[in-house]
C-alpha cells in the first residue's frame, strides 16, 4: 500500500487526525534518535502485534507514553482489529514480514512528518 495514501486517508478520521507528539515526545526523539525510535518500533510491532493473537489484543497499546504508541493510534496500527478494519490486514494470523513492514514504514513515516512539522514551527 501507498504510504502517502494511507496518511491522507487517515487524516479524514477525526479519532485518528487528533493524535499529535507534543513536546515531551520530541524531546524524547531528540534524546534518543529516529534510529533509536525505529527499533522501538519494530519491537513493539514484532511484540504486541506479529503474534497471531497478541496478549490483550485491543487494549494492548498506550495512549501515551512513547512515540511510536502516539503513532499506532493515529495510524490505526495499534491493535489487529483496526488493522484489520483499516489496512484489511486479516487477525488470528502472525503477521507476515510484508505486513510488518508496511507497519513499520507507516508508523515511521508518520512519526518523521510529525517531528519535521513541529521542529519547522
Amino acid at each position: 500500500m501507498n504510504i502517502d495514501y494511507c496518511l491522507e486517508k487517515l487524516k479524514k478520521s477525526t479519532f485518528r487526525a487528533r493524535f499529535r507528539l507534543k513536546n515531551k515526545e520530541i524531546l524524547y526523539i531528540d534524546e534518543k534518535g529516529m534510529q533509536k525510535i525505529r527499533q522501538h518500533a519494530i519491537d513493539f510491532i514484532n511484540t504486541r502485534l506479529a503474534p497471531a493473537q497478541p496478549k490483550n489484543d485491543g487494549s494492548q497499546t498506550p495512549m501515551k507514553g512513547h512515540p511510536v504508541f502516539i503513532a499506532q493510534h493515529a495510524t490505526a496500527t495499534c491493535c489487529r482489529s483496526c488493522m484489520e478494519k483499516w489496512w484489511k490486514i486479516q487477525k488470528n494470523k502472525p503477521l507476515s514480514e510484508e505486513e510488518k513492514q508496511f507497519v513499520l514504514n507507516l508508523i515511521m513515516t508518520w512519526i518523521e512528518r510529525q517531528y519535521e512539522d513541529v521542529k519547522s514551527t
